[in-house]
C-alpha cells in the first residue's frame, strides 16, 4: 500500500464557517487521507445542512477525515478496544473519521451509491456529536429513522 501524504482541504481562505443564525458558528476542517476522489464540497454541504437541521450546539469547530482500514482499525482498537475496522467513529471534542474502503464495502452491500453512503456515515458522526447513542435497540432505531430522514433532506 502506497503511503499518501495528508492533504488538508480548507474552504474559503483557509476555514468554512457556517454561521448558523441564533446558534453556533461552525468551522468545518476536511482531512482526506485517501487517494480518493471524495467531494468536499458535497461532505460540506451534507455536514452544514445536517448542523443547521439538528441545531448542533457546543462546536466551534468540526474536523472531518476519511481515513483508509489501517488507520480506522487503529483507532477503533485504541478508543474502543475493538481490534477490526468499522465505519465511523465519532469524538466528543468534534472528530468525525470516516473509513472510505469500509463506506465502499457498505454501499456495495446495501446497492446505493458511495456518495449516499459517505452522507449516511457523516450524519451518524454529527448525530453521535449531538449526544444520539446507538449502543441501545431503542437508541439505534431512533437514530437510524433520523439520519434517513436527514439523509434525504440533506442530499
Amino acid at each position: 500500500m502506497n503511503k499518501v501524504n495528508p492533504v488538508k482541504y480548507y474552504l474559503n481562505k483557509n476555514r468554512h464557517s457556517m454561521n448558523t443564525g441564533k446558534f453556533n458558528r461552525v468551522n468545518f476542517e476536511i482531512n482526506k487521507l485517501t487517494p480518493d476522489k471524495t467531494s468536499v464540497v458535497f461532505l460540506k454541504k451534507i455536514a452544514e445542512n445536517t448542523v443547521k437541521i439538528i441545531k448542533l450546539k457546543g462546536f466551534n469547530e468540526i474536523s472531518i477525515a476519511i481515513v483508509c482500514n489501517t488507520r480506522m482499525k487503529n483507532l477503533n482498537r485504541k478508543y474502543r478496544g475493538k481490534n477490526e475496522t468499522t465505519d465511523v467513529l465519532a469524538f466528543d471534542y468534534g472528530e468525525i473519521f470516516i473509513c472510505l474502503p469500509q463506506a465502499k464495502r457498505q454501499a456495495k452491500k446495501i446497492k446505493h451509491s458511495l456518495k449516499k453512503e459517505l452522507a449516511i456515515l457523516l450524519i451518524h458522526g454529527i448525530l453521535h456529536l449531538a449526544g444520539y447513542n446507538d449502543r441501545t435497540k431503542s437508541g439505534y432505531n431512533k437514530m437510524v429513522k433520523l439520519q434517513e430522514d436527514l439523509c434525504q433532506r440533506t442530499i
